[in-house]
């Protein structure tokens, strides 16, 4: 017989092409997310708060301007205020189908009191068990 060794298959994965596709993937994640969290620009109130348990269901956000004006990111004009009747509806809509959707408030620091009172409590009788305050984290 002849002294020639039989080559026997590799069995390696080459994972070179998958890193790049990772790495690449990746990228256009990091550029797409801050997309994806679109609201009316308020300027929030800094607070050292807990943050809540972000559940599976993508939260219902109602921003608050300083001049009293009312938007929800639901729906395709999301940059146009809406009177709080019609907030309350759609909110109640999307409670009935899904009732653990969070309901945030982005409420700007200059808003008074009581409109966020007022608001909160048209969100609770709406049908929102319970209703969150979104806030910054104070800088330091």
């Amino acid at each position: 017989m002849g002294s020639s060794k039989k080559r026997k298959p590799m069995a390696e994965i080459n994972v070179v092409p998958y890193i790049d596709v990772m790495l690449v993937l990746l990228v256009v994640f990091m550029v797409t997310a801050p997309l994806l969290m679109q609201g009316v620009k308020v300027d929030l109130p800094q607070a050292p708060s807990q943050p809540i348990d972000n559940k599976d269901d993508e939260p219902l956000i109602v921003s608050v301007k300083p001049d009293g004006s009312y938007y929800l990111n639901l729906g395709s004009d999301q940059k146009k205020a809406k009177p709080l009747e019609d907030i309350t509806s759609q909110v109640g809509k999307v409670l009935r189908q899904k009732p653990n959707t969070p309901v945030l408030v982005w409420g700007d620091a200059k808003v008074e009191y009581g409109l966020v009172v007022a608001l909160m409590t048209e969100l609770q009788s709406a049908g929102a068990a319970s209703v969150g305050l979104v806030t910054d984290p104070p800088s330091e």
